[in-house]
């Protein structure tokens, strides 16, 4: 008897079930065809030497937040380094070595990759027109280069004093005689005046402070790859 109630009920399930299996494999399907589409097309790009074609390929299949292809990783540093985004390339070349070891079909490659690399990493260390990844800099468009910049001092508000602390700008100070008597005396520290010249600025109404545009380096980094040679560019 229960068996005769309940089986509809697991007939049911079972239809639902299969319905939900159905449209994950809907949903999956054209992903996964859709990836596979755009590891061709990156290939045939890298085959006729259009790096930027696969570079933009590659980045379009690491927002669509697909799962990556095990090989993606390897091509795209080769497609990097041909860019000259050599520290990038190393990036993805590591990533590519971590995942698959000595097993990877690409393993071959990528040992060459990691020598070709060399030499262009040593040189990103030792520039200085560029970044660590190896982006050129220019100066910094705020201090002009100059690491620091003159404003408005902002301790004393531009106006060259302070008020004095110690007599709270009254320019008096008060004491208790021997009688418990309270006497007033003008203030030793400021002279009576109740403000001081501002520490600051001293007086100049101006400060000097590090650029906070280029945290004080002149120089801010480009999306222009460095050749190591020249001068750093104006902005």
């Amino acid at each position: 008897m229960n068996f005769r109630i309940h089986l509809p009920l697991l007939i049911f399930s079972l239809i639902i079930s299969l319905a939900f299996c159905q449209v994950s494999l809907a949903q999956i399907g054209p992903n996964l065809g859709q990836t596979d589409q755009w590891m061709k097309a990156a290939k045939a790009a890298i085959e006729r030497n259009d790096y930027e074609t696969a570079n933009s390929i590659f980045r379009n299949l690491i927002d669509s937040g697909q799962p990556l292809p095990e090989e993606m990783p390897y091509l795209f540093a080769e497609t990097l380094f041909e860019l000259k985004q050599y520290d990038n390339s190393a990036n993805f070349l590591n990533k590519y070595l971590e995942l698959t070891g000595f097993t990877g079909s690409h393993y071959k490659g990528a040992q060459e990759l990691q020598l070709r690399l060399e030499t262009p990493l040593s040189e990103m260390q030792q520039c200085q027109l560029c970044d660590r990844r190896g982006y050129r800099y220019k100066t910094c468009f705020t201090c002009e280069g100059e690491r620091q910049i003159e404003q408005e001092c902002n301790y004393c508000k531009a106006k060259g004093v302070v008020g004095c602390s110690r007599c709270s700008g009254s320019g008096m100070v008060t004491r208790m005689n021997i009688f418990k008597i309270v006497e007033y005396f003008e203030c030793d520290r400021c002279a009576g005046k109740g403000r001081l010249t501002c520490p600051v600025c001293e007086g100049s109404l101006k400060e000097v402070s590090s650029c906070q545009t280029c945290n004080g380096s002149g120089k801010l980094s480009s999306e222009e790859i460095c050749s190591h040679e020249g001068e750093i560019h104006e902005h």
